[in-house]
């Protein structure tokens, strides 16, 4: 994940910032980072997004403590933005929606075509009946596929009949 966040410091003794470490501006960039990236990896999701202020007060803590024998004082420490990658974005909404995630010991996480491999055996009987439903899940299972995968698919030429699609311009 992405996190945007602002430092505020100020050098309160400036020799010992020019002559305990080779360079202050340097080691402050790599001191937060370094202390971010611990705070992050010890912070549930939940709490990083609704707990932003506890976390800027937690970083500007710890920072504060690294920086103070070089002579420079946090002033504050601002997590400005939590930007989560799409596949956990995804994995967090099937969670949420009761889908799939971990519910057993075992257990992994399903991507769609692999829950839509499991389900197979259970799906002609619901569409043996209803083509139109037929209709509308091979398309999904094509639109899934090219989405997914952004991979080309070789649709049999009946099928594309089927679906109606072979007049369509473009």
């Amino acid at each position: 994940m992405d996190v945007d966040a602002v430092l505020f410091w100020k050098v309160l003794d400036p020799k010992k910032a020019a002559l305990d470490v080779a360079d202050y501006k340097s080691a402050i960039s790599w001191a937060s980072q370094t202390a971010l990236r611990d705070v992050i990896g010890k912070t549930v999701l939940a709490e990083m997004l609704e707990g932003r202020d506890k976390i800027s007060s937690l970083l500007q803590k710890i920072i504060d403590e690294r920086t103070e024998p070089w002579g420079i004082n946090v002033i504050s420490v601002e997590v400005k933005d939590v930007l989560i990658p799409p596949a956990l974005e995804d994995a967090m909404s099937m969670q949420a929606q009761g889908g799939t995630g971990t519910s057993g010991p075992g257990e992994s996480w399903e991507t769609p075509s692999a829950r839509s491999l499991r389900n197979l055996p259970k799906r002609p009987k619901s569409y043996e009946h209803n083509p139109i439903a037929l209709h509308l899940r091979a398309m999904n299972m094509l639109y899934e596929g090219l989405k997914e995968n952004a991979t080309i698919v070789i649709v049999p030429s009946t099928a594309v009949e089927s679906m109606q699609l072979g007049g369509l311009p473009g």
